[in-house]
């Protein structure tokens, strides 16, 4: 690493820390970075300030070392070092603030106040069928204690017979207490999930609002772009008038596997869509300089060469290409740990395989729906 000039003493400790594990990162590929930052279509400037402490780099450039120096030895990174660089970065950005790096933050929190908030809805849909059910069962034992009073009070003579019948009658004032209390129990956890899910959307807001500030600012100081969808209604678009009509949108479909891209070309080619299928990532790429009209792109994120990772990253680099949405298939899962990683590469939706067909669906006509409908505003 001889084009590197020693670490500057006078940095910040966070920075002078996060500097020292990139290097040690770095130095593990063994190449020069003018030569690093050629493979990554990168300013070799910047990515010496990064390595040299001077300037703060985007999480995505720590990942891409990272994934490369694992491809290198043929081994991933542990995820104790992603956490703790991932500790050392989120010090650095702390520590030198810019409208750049407070959008990273409040995304990563908008991202985490969006996920408590469906959570949060979802347990309140759980536990409102729950309550409903305990409902209906009281309603029913409230019914049959009725009636075991009323015959009781109407017929004097079988007195002695409900006197036997008493202990019944105990056990369904039992389980009628009992299912009250559950009731109560099951109705104050749902006012606090309601309550989260209510901050949560606040908190989703609020974030959104920042955010948008945020991108103003750093847009007139030249350190980010600002691309924002057009908000469009879910509903099929209205036809032309006229002899005039839209074209079929176009919906890109990059995968690997020749028996994935025919499952998913026949669950959405009942669609008023034209589906173009590739099988990688640089494919994809010369599709799209072909084609900057897509409606949506279907990425898979395990391929040979150029993963869905990197592919999103050359897509939204891309003037005539970064406000396509990417909706990232992979049969990874979906924890948070990988969902975050397709989310910060600029992912609008990221499902696992294999996915429910109609859910596909669905997402699908969407974007096609909000595409169809920015055309007819732009004629």
């Amino acid at each position: 690493m001889g084009e590197l000039k020693p670490l500057d003493p006078d940095l910040t400790r966070e920075s002078y820390a996060l500097a020292d594990a990139l290097r040690g990162i770095f130095d593990g590929l063994g190449i020069s970075v003018r030569r690093y930052a050629a493979r990554r279509m990168r300013d070799p400037g910047a990515l010496s300030r990064y390595l040299n402490g001077t300037r703060v780099p985007p999480w995505e450039v720590v990942t891409d070392l990272l994934t490369d120096l694992g491809e290198q030895r043929g081994a991933p990174p542990k995820p104790e070092t992603i956490d703790l660089l991932r500790t050392l970065h989120r010090r650095a950005v702390q520590a030198n603030p810019s409208p750049r790096h407070g959008v990273e933050l409040l995304q990563d929190q908008l991202a985490q106040a969006d996920r408590e908030s469906r959570v949060s809805k979802e347990h309140r849909d759980v536990l409102g069928e729950a309550l409903l059910d305990r409902r209906h069962r009281i309603a029913d034992l409230e019914v049959r204690l009725h009636q075991l009073e009323a015959e009781w009070v109407a017929e004097r003579a079988r007195a002695e017979a409900l006197a036997q019948a008493a202990p019944d009658l105990a056990e369904l004032i039992r389980d009628r207490d009992r299912l009250q209390e559950e009731v109560k129990r099951l109705a104050g956890e749902a006012r606090e999930a309601e309550l989260r899910r209510a901050r949560a959307e606040e908190r989703c807001a609020l974030l959104e609002r920042q955010l948008l500030s945020l991108e103003g600012n750093a847009a007139e100081e030249g350190e980010v772009e600002v691309g924002v969808y057009d908000a469009a209604p879910l509903d099929d678009p209205p036809p032309l008038a006229g002899a005039q009509q839209l074209r079929m949108p176009r919906v890109l479909l990059v995968d690997d596997q020749a028996d994935n891209r025919f499952a998913m070309t026949a669950v959405l080619e009942t669609l008023d869509q034209e589906i173009v299928t590739v099988s990688s990532g640089r494919e994809a790429l010369k599709a799209l300089l072909d084609h900057d009209d897509f409606a949506v792109i279907l990425l898979d994120v395990q391929m040979p060469g150029m993963d869905g990772y990197e592919t999103a990253a050359h897509i939204k680099r891309r003037p005539r290409t970064r406000d396509i949405p990417i909706i990232f298939l992979t049969a990874m899962g979906v924890d948070p740990e990988h969902s975050a990683r397709g989310y910060a590469a600029g992912a609008v939706d990221y499902i696992g395989k294999p996915c429910d067909p109609w859910a596909l669906r669905a997402k699908v006509a969407v974007f096609t729906g909000i595409h169809l409908e920015r055309i007819q505003r732009t004629r």
